[in-house]
């Protein structure tokens, strides 16, 4: 299953728990695990903290200072700084399913990570069941 998620900004987090718990439901999973990958070069997929808005503000902030925008790179596109930063966070995440519902903390959330934007980009969510 894919789904597709519009961008606004040029660096963003995207909370796309919502989107990942509707594919597991419609799926009718109850017990196994979903796996979210993102088909971009220069967009990631992390679990981090959802309940303080300003968690994933520094955490663009902190990645835009490890890896800044210009920085004599040789990449003719422009964008290394979105390649390098899609490296460090990764292209996935996996997350448990148990009961219907996915395992995260009480805190956590999936998140897609834009950081060539605003563009249109596809992730796509592969679920599988677990023989039990």
């Amino acid at each position: 299953m894919e789904i597709i998620i519009q961008t606004q900004k040029h660096s963003q987090m995207v909370d796309i728990t919502p989107q990942v718990r509707k594919a597991v439901a419609s799926a009718k999973i109850r017990n196994g695990l979903v796996h979210i990958f993102s088909l971009h070069t220069t967009a990631g997929i992390t679990i981090n903290e959802n309940a303080d808005p300003d968690v994933p503000i520094d955490m663009l902030d902190t990645l835009d200072g490890m890896v800044p925008w210009e920085n004599n790179y040789r990449h003719r596109e422009g964008n290394s700084a979105a390649h390098v930063k899609t490296t460090l966070v990764g292209s996935s995440e996996s997350v448990a399913v148990e009961n219907g519902d996915l395992i995260l903390g009480t805190w956590q959330s999936i998140f897609f990570c834009e950081f060539d934007g605003p563009r249109q980009r596809r992730v796509q969510i592969t679920l599988m069941h677990a023989s039990v």
